[in-house]
């Protein structure tokens, strides 16, 4: 299982793809993702079904499936063999020796129907040792059937979805242009707690100046905290 970063170290959400990027192929680390802020200046209007929920119903988010946000890791592996169905020699593990947080991965064949394999990761704090977060990617490098059409289809979908949980209206965005793709949808609940889905790619631009995205990676996270995660930082007067 090949390893990878989806980093968003979001003093813009310009960084998502400049450093470090989400690159096919490349080892990387999985790392904890602060709260994102779009690059574009104005974010799409939210549909009115979404802006009209309220707090009441508002979506919780508190992890991935039987995965919970302060679950250890071996509760969290119990209910990964539980969700997927898989051995537990399925899930790999690693470390991320800038943050000195450790994640377990697992390859999923069609987590969305017929949307190919996508890689999901989970990952444990600094401090707490506690799932803190659970990011999942579809690229051709989880899966090298993969297509752009599908990447594309894969994000309508689950925008689509995303926008009928009940997210608090005003943290919603979405079809926002950012550096190196499209904020396709971002809600948070009352907690704070966060989704985030990312399409990732290459612009090119085409007659009348329009832009067009050629997908090349779709990222999507659940987020227990976007603005303090549970990360290694070196104490004030350090250095």
């Amino acid at each position: 299982m090949r390893k990878f970063s989806m980093f968003l170290a979001f003093c813009g959400i310009a960084s998502v793809v400049a450093g470090p990027a989400y690159g096919q192929g490349v080892p990387r680390q999985q790392k904890a993702v602060p709260a994102p802020r779009p690059a574009a200046q104005a974010e799409a209007t939210v549909p009115a079904a979404a802006a009209a929920t309220d707090e009441k119903s508002a979506k919780a988010i508190d992890g991935f499936r039987s995965s919970k946000f302060g679950m250890n890791e071996a509760d969290v592996r119990a209910a990964i063999t539980k969700d997927f169905g898989v051995k537990p020699e399925a899930i790999k593990s690693q470390d991320n020796p800038a943050e000195l947080t450790r994640s377990v991965l697992l390859a999923v064949p069609d987590l969305l129907p017929s949307g190919g394999i996508a890689e999901v990761s989970y990952v444990f704090g600094y401090k707490s040792k506690t799932l803190i977060q659970v990011g999942t990617v579809w690229s051709k490098g989880t899966d090298p059937a993969m297509t752009p059409e599908k990447l594309f289809s894969n994000a309508n979908i689950l925008r689509a979805h995303f926008l009928g949980e009940g997210f608090k209206p005003d943290t919603i965005a979405v079809n926002t242009p950012v550096a190196g793709g499209v904020l396709m949808f971002r809600g948070s609940d009352a907690k704070d707690r966060s989704v985030i889905l990312l399409l990732q790619g290459t612009f090119e631009t085409k007659e009348n100046n329009q832009r067009i995205l050629t997908p090349t990676g779709l990222l999507l996270f659940y987020v227990a905290d976007t603005k303090s995660p549970d990360v290694f930082k070196l104490p004030p007067g350090q250095f």
